[in-house]
Protein backbone atom coordinates (compact mmCIF):
# COMPACT_ATOMS: atom_id res chain seq x y z
CA UNK A 1 0.00 0.00 0.00
CA UNK A 2 1.23 3.67 -0.51
CA UNK A 3 2.11 5.80 1.91
CA UNK A 4 0.24 8.77 1.61
CA UNK A 5 1.44 12.66 2.50
CA UNK A 6 0.94 13.95 5.98
CA UNK A 7 -0.38 17.83 5.60
CA UNK A 8 1.08 20.53 7.99
CA UNK A 9 -1.25 23.53 8.30
CA UNK A 10 0.93 26.92 9.06
CA UNK A 11 -0.31 30.20 10.31
CA UNK A 12 2.77 32.95 9.60
CA UNK A 13 2.99 36.54 10.53
CA UNK A 14 5.64 37.70 8.10
CA UNK A 15 7.12 40.93 8.42
CA UNK A 16 9.90 40.77 5.66
CA UNK A 17 11.81 44.46 6.80
CA UNK A 18 14.29 43.74 4.11
CA UNK A 19 11.26 43.66 1.03
CA UNK A 20 8.91 45.49 2.97
CA UNK A 21 6.18 42.76 2.82
CA UNK A 22 3.71 42.43 5.84
CA UNK A 23 1.60 39.63 5.56
CA UNK A 24 -0.56 36.95 7.38
CA UNK A 25 -0.07 33.71 5.55
CA UNK A 26 -2.00 30.70 6.04
CA UNK A 27 -0.35 27.58 3.97
CA UNK A 28 -1.23 23.83 3.86
CA UNK A 29 1.86 22.08 3.09
CA UNK A 30 1.94 18.11 2.10
CA UNK A 31 4.96 16.03 3.53
CA UNK A 32 5.68 13.95 0.94
CA UNK A 33 6.25 9.97 2.39
CA UNK A 34 10.10 10.47 1.58
CA UNK A 35 11.08 13.71 2.16
CA UNK A 36 13.01 14.74 5.49
CA UNK A 37 10.99 17.99 7.27
CA UNK A 38 13.79 19.83 7.09
CA UNK A 39 13.02 19.65 3.01
CA UNK A 40 9.91 20.57 3.90
CA UNK A 41 10.35 24.03 5.88
CA UNK A 42 12.82 25.05 3.82
CA UNK A 43 9.78 25.00 1.17
CA UNK A 44 7.89 26.82 3.50
CA UNK A 45 10.71 29.53 4.40
CA UNK A 46 11.41 30.26 0.75
CA UNK A 47 7.75 30.83 0.17
CA UNK A 48 7.66 33.22 2.67
CA UNK A 49 11.09 35.03 1.69
CA UNK A 50 9.99 35.16 -2.14
CA UNK A 51 6.40 35.42 -1.11
CA UNK A 52 4.87 38.14 -4.02
CA UNK A 53 1.39 37.68 -5.78
CA UNK A 54 1.58 34.72 -8.30
CA UNK A 55 3.49 32.65 -5.72
CA UNK A 56 2.37 29.06 -5.22
CA UNK A 57 4.12 25.46 -4.46
CA UNK A 58 4.07 22.80 -7.01
CA UNK A 59 1.10 21.01 -7.52
CA UNK A 60 2.64 17.16 -7.88
CA UNK A 61 4.64 18.15 -4.86
CA UNK A 62 7.95 16.85 -4.72
CA UNK A 63 7.40 13.83 -6.94
CA UNK A 64 7.24 16.00 -9.81
CA UNK A 65 11.38 16.62 -10.90
CA UNK A 66 10.33 18.66 -13.90
CA UNK A 67 8.85 21.50 -11.44
CA UNK A 68 10.16 23.80 -9.00
CA UNK A 69 9.21 23.27 -5.20
CA UNK A 70 7.93 27.13 -5.24
CA UNK A 71 7.20 29.38 -8.63
CA UNK A 72 6.44 32.84 -9.25
CA UNK A 73 4.12 33.25 -12.54
CA UNK A 74 3.18 36.23 -14.11
CA UNK A 75 -0.63 36.20 -14.61
CA UNK A 76 -0.62 34.75 -17.92
CA UNK A 77 0.91 31.42 -16.37
CA UNK A 78 4.69 32.38 -17.82
CA UNK A 79 7.03 31.86 -14.76
CA UNK A 80 8.92 34.91 -13.33
CA UNK A 81 10.85 32.88 -10.97
CA UNK A 82 12.12 28.83 -10.00
CA UNK A 83 12.45 28.16 -6.50
CA UNK A 84 14.27 24.93 -5.80
CA UNK A 85 14.98 24.02 -2.07
CA UNK A 86 17.21 21.86 0.13
CA UNK A 87 20.33 21.88 -2.07
CA UNK A 88 24.04 22.54 -1.29
CA UNK A 89 24.94 25.73 -3.50
CA UNK A 90 28.26 24.06 -3.67
CA UNK A 91 26.44 20.96 -4.99
CA UNK A 92 24.15 23.10 -7.56
CA UNK A 93 27.56 24.69 -8.66
CA UNK A 94 29.22 21.48 -9.64
CA UNK A 95 25.94 20.25 -11.21
CA UNK A 96 25.89 23.73 -13.20
CA UNK A 97 29.80 23.56 -14.06
CA UNK A 98 30.49 22.97 -17.97
CA UNK A 99 26.76 23.52 -18.69
CA UNK A 100 25.63 26.60 -20.77
CA UNK A 101 23.19 28.05 -18.73
CA UNK A 102 21.80 31.56 -19.87
CA UNK A 103 22.89 34.63 -17.67
CA UNK A 104 23.91 32.00 -15.12
CA UNK A 105 26.28 34.90 -13.83
CA UNK A 106 22.72 36.56 -12.46
CA UNK A 107 21.45 33.29 -11.08
CA UNK A 108 21.34 33.92 -7.44
CA UNK A 109 21.03 30.81 -4.77
CA UNK A 110 19.73 31.07 -1.39
CA UNK A 111 20.58 29.01 1.23
CA UNK A 112 19.35 29.07 4.54
CA UNK A 113 21.49 27.67 7.54
CA UNK A 114 21.10 24.20 8.26
CA UNK A 115 21.54 24.45 11.99
CA UNK A 116 18.65 26.63 11.81
CA UNK A 117 16.44 24.18 10.13
CA UNK A 118 17.90 21.80 12.56
CA UNK A 119 16.82 23.59 15.71
CA UNK A 120 13.07 24.73 14.31
CA UNK A 121 12.25 20.53 13.40
CA UNK A 122 11.25 19.77 16.97
CA UNK A 123 9.20 23.09 17.08
CA UNK A 124 6.75 22.31 14.36
CA UNK A 125 3.76 19.67 14.40
CA UNK A 126 0.90 19.45 12.21
CA UNK A 127 -0.44 22.72 13.45
CA UNK A 128 2.05 25.42 13.86
CA UNK A 129 1.40 29.25 14.52
CA UNK A 130 4.73 31.24 13.86
CA UNK A 131 5.99 34.52 13.70
CA UNK A 132 9.13 35.02 10.75
CA UNK A 133 10.60 38.52 10.83
CA UNK A 134 13.37 38.71 7.96
CA UNK A 135 16.01 42.01 8.06
CA UNK A 136 19.32 42.14 7.05
CA UNK A 137 19.78 38.85 5.53
CA UNK A 138 18.99 37.25 9.00
CA UNK A 139 15.74 35.15 10.11
CA UNK A 140 13.87 35.39 13.54
CA UNK A 141 11.20 32.84 14.01
CA UNK A 142 9.91 32.62 17.06
CA UNK A 143 6.82 29.42 17.52
CA UNK A 144 5.99 27.92 20.69
CA UNK A 145 7.13 30.08 23.28
CA UNK A 146 10.99 29.73 21.76
CA UNK A 147 12.93 32.04 19.61
CA UNK A 148 15.33 31.42 17.12
CA UNK A 149 17.69 32.91 14.78
CA UNK A 150 19.13 31.56 11.33
CA UNK A 151 20.55 33.42 8.25
CA UNK A 152 19.97 33.18 4.50
CA UNK A 153 23.42 33.77 2.76
CA UNK A 154 23.56 34.65 -1.12
CA UNK A 155 25.48 32.64 -3.73
CA UNK A 156 26.21 32.61 -7.69
CA UNK A 157 25.50 30.09 -10.03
Amino acid sequence: MALTSTVYNFDIALSDADRGVYEQLALRVALHPSEAIEHMLTRVLAYCLEYQEGIAFSKGGISDGDQPAVSVSHPDGRIRAWIYTHRDPAQLRRQAAGQRIHRAEEIAVYAIDRRFLEELVPLVDRRTSLELTVTGGQLYVTTGGKALTGTVTEHRL
